[in-house]
């Protein structure tokens, strides 16, 4: 699904399933859903990015 996503198609295809999201944002909340459940079934915390934001202050 994340190759998908990437490639900008809406409409994934598994074994006899198909799925057509409305939009890429729709695309990453049902990615984030899935890692979450993933996650919580294998007992560990879900992974988290952390972003940094510096400048020079000028």
């Amino acid at each position: 699904m994340q190759a998908a996503r990437f490639n900008g198609v809406l409409t994934v295809k598994a074994g006899d399933k198909t799925v057509t999201y409305k939009s890429n944002v729709e695309i990453r909340a049902a990615l984030s859903d899935l890692e979450r459940e993933i996650a919580r079934l294998q007992g560990r915390p879900r992974a988290r990015r952390i972003r940094t934001v510096c400048g020079k202050g000028l």
